[in-house]
Parts: C-alpha cells; sequence; structure tokens
C-alpha cells in the first residue's frame, strides 16, 4: 500500500475512534470543513489538544501537521507517530526554512497541512504573532488557504494547569480563500488576514457569554504562568494549592471557575497580570542582585542536533544576566541569541551561534 494512502485510511480509522469520546470530554461542538484540493490550514493555537480538536472538522480531509520537534526524540512513540500520520518537525528557536520546504513538497504532490501559525500555545488566553513568513509561504504554496479558529479551548485545558476543565469548546473554519486570491495580495496582506481570522481573547468571550469550566485543583500550575507577586514584586515566589494562588509574602487569590481571578484587584484576568509582570521585568523593578537578575537550580542542559540526537552538556544554576545568560560553565551573550522559546511548559529552547 502507498504509504499517503495508509496516512488517509489511517485517519478514517482514527476519526471514526476518537470522535465520540473526545467530543464528550471537552464538550467539543464543531463546523466541518468541506473545501476541495490541497488546503493549507491555519488555525489559532491554545491548547496541547488542538490539533484533534481541529481535526474533528475534517472528517473527509486528511492533512499532514507541523509539529514541535521535541514529538521526535521520543523513540518507539515517534517511530509511531510518522507510522500513522508523518507529521512535519518544526524546530522552535529556529529560522523553519526545513519546515517551509516540507510544506511546499507536500503542496507539489496534492497533499494538505495544517500549521500553528503562533508556534506555541498561548500562556494568557490571547492570541501571539504569527510567524512573519506565513504570508509568503501560504502566497507561494498555490493551494487554499483556509482559517480556522477554536474557541473556549484555552479555559479548558490552559497550558500551564493540570487536567482538562468541562466546559464548552467550538471549533470551525472561518476563511476560505483560494490561490487566484492569494496571488493578488502581499504577504504582510496575508498575514493581517490569517491575524484577523484566527483572533481569540478568552476574556473577552467569557465577558460576553460567560461560560464555568468544571474541573479539580484549578488553579495548580498557574505558577508557570505568573512567577511575580503584585504585593512584595518578587519573582518566583508564587505557589498554588487547589483553587488559589499565594505568595510567601501573604498576597493570596482565588482562581475561580469562569477564569476570572477574585477578588478582581489588581488584576481580574491572567492577562492583566502578565502585562504587569511582563512591564515589571523591562523596568527592572523587581528585587534583584546586581547584573544578576533571577536563577534556578537544578537545570540540565542538552545540544539538539538536525537529526533529532541529543547531547547532554550537564547540569547546573541557569541564571539571568543583563547581558548574557548561563548554565553550569556555559555561557552566551544575549547579542548572540538568535531566538527563545517554549515547550510545554517546563522546557526552554535556546538557539545562539548557530546552536
Amino acid at each position: 500500500m502507498d504509504v499517503y494512502e495508509r496516512h488517509r485510511k489511517t485517519w478514517r480509522i482514527l476519526y471514526a475512534l476518537i470522535r465520540r469520546p473526545l467530543c464528550a470530554r471537552f464538550r467539543l461542538t464543531h463546523e466541518d470543513l468541506n473545501a476541495e484540493g490541497p488546503i493549507l490550514l491555519i488555525s489559532n493555537h491554545v491548547s496541547a489538544w488542538d490539533p484533534l480538536l481541529v481535526a474533528m472538522s475534517l472528517p473527509r480531509k486528511q492533512v499532514y501537521y507541523v509539529a514541535s520537534e521535541h514529538l521526535f526524540r521520543l523513540g518507539p512513540v515517534t517511530a509511531l507517530l510518522n507510522w500513522l500520520v508523518a507529521p512535519i518537525p518544526r524546530r522552535k528557536a529556529s529560522t523553519g526554512a526545513d519546515t517551509v520546504r516540507a510544506c511546499l513538497r507536500h503542496f507539489r504532490e496534492g497533499r494538505s497541512v495544517c500549521l500553528f501559525a503562533e508556534g506555541e500555545q498561548c500562556w494568557d488566553g490571547r492570541n501571539s504573532p504569527i510567524f512573519p513568513a506565513t504570508g509568503k509561504l501560504a502566497r507561494t504554496g498555490g493551494v487554499t488557504l483556509v482559517t480556522f479558529r477554536l474557541e473556549g479551548a484555552y479555559l479548558s485545558l490552559p497550558r500551564w494547569g493540570k487536567g482538562i476543565r468541562r466546559g464548552a469548546v467550538h471549533g470551525g473554519p472561518v476563511g476560505v480563500y483560494p490561490p487566484e486570491q492569494l496571488k493578488t495580495m502581499t504577504p504582510q496582506e496575508i498575514n493581517a488576514l490569517i491575524e484577523r481570522d484566527i483572533s481569540e481573547n478568552a476574556w473577552e468571550r467569557q465577558r460576553l457569554a460567560p461560560v464555568r469550566y468544571r474541573g479539580k485543583k484549578l488553579a495548580e500550575g498557574m505558577e508557570r504562568a505568573l512567577y511575580a507577586c503584585p504585593a512584595c514584586r518578587k519573582i518566583g515566589t508564587l505557589r498554588t494549592e487547589d483553587d488559589r494562588v499565594f505568595c510567601l509574602c501573604g498576597f493570596e487569590r482565588v482562581y475561580e471557575e469562569t477564569g476570572f481571578v477574585s477578588p478582581a484587584e489588581p488584576f481580574e484576568t491572567l492577562a492583566e497580570w502578565d502585562d504587569w509582570q511582563r512591564t515589571l521585568l523591562r523596568e527592572r523593578s523587581f528585587p534583584h542582585e546586581g547584573e544578576l537578575l533571577f536563577s534556578d537550580e537544578g537545570v540540565e542542559l542538552t545540544e539538539i542536533y538536525t537529526d533529532h540526537s541529543e547531547k547532554n552538556l550537564g547540569r547546573g544554576v541557569l541564571r539571568q544576566y543583563e547581558d548574557r545568560i548561563a548554565c553550569g560553565s556555559w555561557s552566551v551573550p544575549l547579542s548572540d541569541m538568535d531566538s527563545m522559546a517554549m515547550v510545554q511548559a517546563h522546557l526552554l529552547l535556546l538557539s545562539a551561534r548557530g546552536r
């Protein structure tokens, strides 16, 4: 059997098996996509389950997902994923040129691709900017562009959280743009169109039509996203337990089933809290010692090669200075950093000096 025919048959079987339990677990409603021919499907990215949530709108169209490179370093799991669905690797904290070439190859051979153009899941319920090269890929790919939006998925499974919260999730296509239309647009205009279509703000939606997302230990893990205390302004002193987030200084708030923080002062949402703590970092208006801004112990440093193999470079204290980042004996000036990205909730990827 042709490998691509195997992927199509595998998808039909998987769809039939997972649709009912997945929709029930997330209380997912969805609109089916009926676009003909190969497509480039671009969705917002709000949870680790997004590929499957999007796929529920594709009962008759199998797509190849662009996936984070860490999925290609899982041994037998990687082998199984490659056999079943053959995802396209995207190395975070890199230029992504290999990924673009792989997408274009799929288009030339009549296959469809799904891309989460923001590059990673959001932390605070709002969109991140899409990759600048997305519009160029859509224009040169020669296929139909379909924009897609997931609504409610962030509060159902926030990146920082633990476990699925039962509420309401909806997914469906927003716009369908044929290649003839894309050829008349600049890459920048296409980027603006994509960002408009996939725009989603969990807090605006909740204020318009509140939904309760019920679960256990709702606040636990929030300190992965919220690192600065509004009371004492210290970094890394926040803790969580059940539905509470609190600081060693005595500050305490409750995370409600609607996603809002109570009491609502000084911040009602994680987005407002995140905006404030980013300003705190930029202004360096938090307690720190000299040029050392903050640090974490017990960090493992690993180098990742283009063939997805790894080399352990040792363990030590990860230190962030004004002008450099260091771990153990390894150090690199921030001016030599090409990019930085997060994987899941606890892996930091750095690209520096071609490594």
